[in-house]
């Protein structure tokens, strides 16, 4: 398989490639283009003397301070040693792996105005299968994932660990001489645009979003068991009924479970069924649907900023009218919009797997017409699966936990110059 940067075709597919294999990567004629030509205006700025922001200048809150043209270089190595300063446990090899391909593509879309060096030794990386080792705690989702990013780019020049063959933290610069590997040099705005960026928040997601549909689709196989054993009826999964409501992720959903139940003989044939079943039962089309819904928003979400530029400043070549104008400060690197799109799945599949603990309450507990109770072969002597039940509703207590909304909690940072943060990441 061979993965081309150019800044706007790439996929979660491909982002899930690399985390679970070694694809080829390689950059688009076209994108080294674009990377060249903005490239030629920063290096314009510094010729004509002009003073723009995150070019020569401090950051964050040191905006103001003007830096002189021999100390940009050091101001890019300055930049990343003192933000590689995160926490916690080391993201996974593939985690880390797909982040890098995430910026290497932001930059690969020409508004950053980096070295097309920087590109190459981050698709370099990954094809030789070299890999940072990064704490997974440090970014706040805005300005970017500066913490995660830095330590993924220290490895870049010759700093900082990666991992080895035998998974263990191995010095950065002995990795890149077995490799044959020289390090790159930093010029001015080289260090800012690897490190300012959403890369480790959507390489996240992207794997939990592959993993999340794989497992939602397990869950609708076991609800269609759950269903059959309880005697439940087929009714509520009729296509009229949810084209009455029109909920895309609903009739999806309840177009799925009907094409697995509606030939088992017991759905169709089963006598004694109960008049009307449990919500837990009965509704899960409408339950199930919206989290189908937020998952398929999350997609189309990441499939836009995997391809994107997310750094500050950006810069926008102008032919006919040079000059600071094509240098523009925004907030690109804000993860706002992939925060609330992950508090908001987090909290739906919560009522998935609430749905799934009644139902495990509905078929274990007494008075069952056609199951003895907790499913044991002789109740009383045995227990069954009674014990099953208190670990699932333990479970679930730990998710209730979980789902409180990360982005709901900003802390400002950056004496005040970063006032709201995304909380993305975490």
């Amino acid at each position: 398989m061979n993965i081309v940067l150019d800044g706007t075709t790439l996929n979660i597919n491909d982002i899930c490639s690399v985390i679970d294999g070694k694809p080829t990567i390689s950059i688009a004629e076209s994108a080294m283009e674009k990377m060249k030509l903005s490239r030629s205006i920063v290096e314009r700025i510094i010729s004509n003397k002009e003073i723009v922001y995150g070019i020569n200048t401090g950051f964050g809150a040191l905006a103001e301070v003007e830096i002189d043209d021999e100390e940009l270089s050091q101001l890019q190595y300055n930049l990343i040693r003192s933000h590689a300063c995160g926490t916690g446990e080391l993201m996974t090899v593939g985690l880390t792996r797909a982040m890098m391909l995430i910026r290497a593509n932001s930059l690969a879309k020409g508004h950053s105005g980096v070295q097309p060096r920087l590109v190459e030794g981050l698709v370099d990386f990954l094809n030789l299968g070299i890999t940072p080792c990064v704490p997974e705690i440090g970014s706040l989702g805005a300005s970017g994932d500066l913490a995660p990013l830095s330590h993924m780019a220290l490895p870049l020049i010759g700093e900082g660990f990666c991992y080895g063959k035998d998974g263990k933290k191995i010095p950065s610069r002995e990795v890149l001489l077995s490799s044959g590997l020289e390090k790159i040099e930093l010029r001015a705005k080289d260090g800012l645009s690897l490190i300012n960026g959403t890369a480790q928040s959507s390489a996240i997601l992207c794997s939990a979003a592959s993993k999340i549909e794989k497992l939602f689709l397990m869950s609708e196989i076991i609800f269609c068991l759950s269903l059959e054993s309880k005697n439940g009826r087929i009714e509520p999964f009729y296509s009229n009924i949810h084209h009455a409501r029109n909920h895309h992720g609903q009739g999806v959903v309840a177009e799925r479970i009907f094409q697995m139940i509606s030939s088992s003989d017991i759905m169709i044939n089963g006598e004694n069924k109960p008049v009307q079943d449990p919500y837990s039962f009965r509704c899960v089309p409408q339950i199930h649907g919206p989290s189908w819904d937020r998952l398929r928003q999350l997609k189309e979400i990441l499939d836009i900023e995997i391809n994107s530029a997310t750094d500050n400043p950006l810069i926008f070549p102008n032919l006919r009218n040079p000059g600071k104008n094509e240098v523009l400060s925004q907030g690109n690197f804000h993860g706002e919009v992939l925060a609330l799109a992950a508090d908001a799945l987090a909290v739906s599949l919560f009522e998935i797997a609430s749905c799934s603990e009644r139902r495990m309450d509905q078929l274990l507990g007494l008075n069952r017409k056609l199951l003895p109770p907790f499913l044991a072969k002789d109740s009383g002597l045995e227990s069954g699966f009674m014990i099953v039940h208190y670990a699932a509703a333990a479970n679930l207590s730990q998710l209730h936990g979980r789902i409180h909304p990360r982005g709901a909690f900003s802390t400002p940072t950056s004496a005040g110059q970063e006032d709201h943060v995304s909380m993305s990441a975490t």
